[in-house]
């Protein structure tokens, strides 16, 4: 059995392989129970949790576990740690234990990635990012990877990890123009072909009336009911897609917020992305689309099998 650490990870992977091949994986037959989030105390201003996120396909099985622990960096520890088992789904033989932090990241980015390559227009050439935390740079490289983008603005509270984020772009992408501000104005809104929000902002970023035809929307940060990164007009202006209905209907205030509102239905959702990746979209040159994802236990497990293979 193979023990394939974040250095690995990171050197196994690119992008444009990455992409493509979650697009494959999802479009084939898998299945993915729905995953279990265990707290670890009762207390209310205790967040402690352990996860358990199953899924298989015709190739392996596979099983991400992670421990969320928010108050480590006191200690001196990380605040999240995974791991991926992966199984032969032929004779559920061990095949390797990956690291789920990494990973994690990657296929974020790529998904984030993937469902503007489906949704997106082909010619976006301004994105806007909400927010300058590790997963920043993977959806930067991720977004570049399949758009070419002249320019990239970063949105953040946080203007010194605003501006290291830009040197980095800079430095890895010479010829896009890369800036940073700490809020979203009017004119940056209107001007942006994609936007990217991955916060931990509760409240909406920025107004939806804001948004020009043709945009395309991509929500990653929220995971909370009662929490949203965009506002309804937002929502009620767009073409709704997520990664999956299951977990988003159950977990992201972006769309339950109108829902309890009124001002949207759970059959607003015109697909999840295993549809979109077996029937692409046709979208109209004015259609804004907006695509919300809290992460699947799928995109985990094709992503470790890729790191298997490529390791």
């Amino acid at each position: 059995m193979k023990v394939i650490s974040h250095e690995q990870v990171q050197q196994c992977l690119n992008f444009e392989d990455l992409v493509e091949t979650l697009k494959e994986g999802f479009s084939k037959p898998a299945t993915m129970p729905k995953r279990q989030v265990f707290p670890l105390d009762a207390s209310p201003n205790n967040h402690d949790a352990f996860a358990v996120l199953p899924a298989w396909n015709e190739a392996v099985i596979g099983v991400k576990s992670f421990t969320y622990f928010p108050q480590n960096s006191e200690q001196g520890f990380d605040s999240l740690y995974s791991k991926i088992m992966l199984f032969s789904r032929e004779n559920g033989v061990p095949l390797a234990l990956v690291d789920g932090t990494s990973v994690t990241y990657w296929r974020t980015a790529a998904i984030s990635a993937l469902a503007s390559k489906l949704l997106s227009k082909v010619q976006a050439k301004t994105l806007v990012l909400f927010g300058s935390g590790n997963l920043a740079p993977y959806l930067i490289r991720a977004h570049l990877s399949v758009r070419a983008f002249e320019k990239i603005t970063i949105v953040a509270r946080n203007l010194d990890k605003a501006l290291s984020l830009c040197d980095l772009v800079k430095r890895e992408f010479p010829n896009v123009s890369v800036e940073c501000c700490d809020k979203a104005s009017k004119t940056l809104i209107a001007q942006a072909d994609v936007i990217c929000t991955a916060t931990g902002s509760h409240q909406p970023l920025f107004n939806g009336e804001w948004l020009k035809l043709g945009t395309h929307v991509d929500l990653l940060g929220n995971h909370h009911r009662d929490a949203r990164e965009c506002d309804s007009a937002t929502i009620t202006r767009g073409k709704v897609f997520v990664d999956s209905r299951a977990n988003v209907l159950n977990e992201a205030g972006e769309l339950l917020i109108p829902i309890q509102e009124g001002t949207f239905s759970e059959e607003g959702v015109l697909a999840e992305l295993s549809e979109l990746c077996k029937k692409p979209f046709q979208r109209d040159e004015n259609d804004i689309t907006i695509f919300k994802s809290v992460g699947t236990a799928l995109a985990d497990l094709i992503t470790a099998h890729h790191v298997y293979k490529a390791c």
